[in-house]
């Protein structure tokens, strides 16, 4: 099927997840970038486990949670939290980002986001790079209390542009989302920008890219 519909996950595949961190290592030192792995880590394994135990709490609440363990874990200062969050909320796109949405959107592709991340969160993460004017839709997973890989999640564009699950390309930098979004239906293509393993999931994409620049050659 034709691809009416491009939908991108937003943490870690549109936005540097480690770049609050990193706008920060001259305090934090060293250890920025463990830091940093491990509060992302962290966040990741709160949203599981509460669609498992079904204590629904929104993802800023869960990265502010994480973060609180993470700090303690790395003696970061308490001083530091509210810098930590702030920067978190503006994190930076990937260098190819606006470059690969513009084109994109000249080739008349509906564009969205569908992120773990509360309508208000995204809504300040595009505005705040001068991204809003290029998606159609940011798709919150507030939109049915549970988190990603949830099939529930990635219904939410099927209902609201009324296309096929196949007729939509998803992409993610995160295998187990990547394989949420696969096993649903979607076309999901893997944006592998460290150089990992894919996880054994039931499902394997046929498309990875290092970057986002590759989809231009895809679509």
């Amino acid at each position: 099927m034709k691809t009416k519909a491009l939908v991108f996950d937003a943490y870690g595949t549109l936005f540097d997840v480690n770049s609050a961190a990193e706008k920060c290592k001259d305090k934090i030192g060293t250890k920025w970038e463990a830091f940093a792995n491990f509060w992302r880590t962290t966040q990741l394994e709160y949203t599981w486990l509460r669609s498992l135990m079904k204590r629904h709490k929104n993802f800023w609440e869960v990265t502010e949670d994480s973060l609180d363990k993470s700090m303690r874990m790395f003696s970061i200062n308490k001083s530091m939290r509210n810098e930590l969050l702030n920067l978190y909320k503006i994190l930076s796109p990937y260098p190819e980002v606006r470059g690969v949405l513009e084109d994109l959107k000249k080739k008349n592709y509906k564009l969205a986001i569908l992120s773990n991340g509360t309508p208000a969160l995204l809504n300040e993460l595009v505005t705040s790079n001068k991204l809003n004017n290029l998606f159609d839709d940011l798709f919150s997973i507030e939109e049915v209390k549970v988190y990603k890989p949830d099939s529930r999640v990635y219904e939410i564009p099927i209902k609201k542009y009324n296309l096929k699950a196949n007729e939509i390309t998803f992409l993610s930098a995160n295998t187990w989302d990547v394989s949420g979004g696969g096993n649903y239906g979607y076309n999901s293509i893997w944006v592998n920008r460290n150089k990992l393993e894919f996880d054994i999931l039931d499902y394997k994409p046929k498309n990875e890219i290092s970057n986002l620049t590759h989809l231009l050659d895809i679509v």
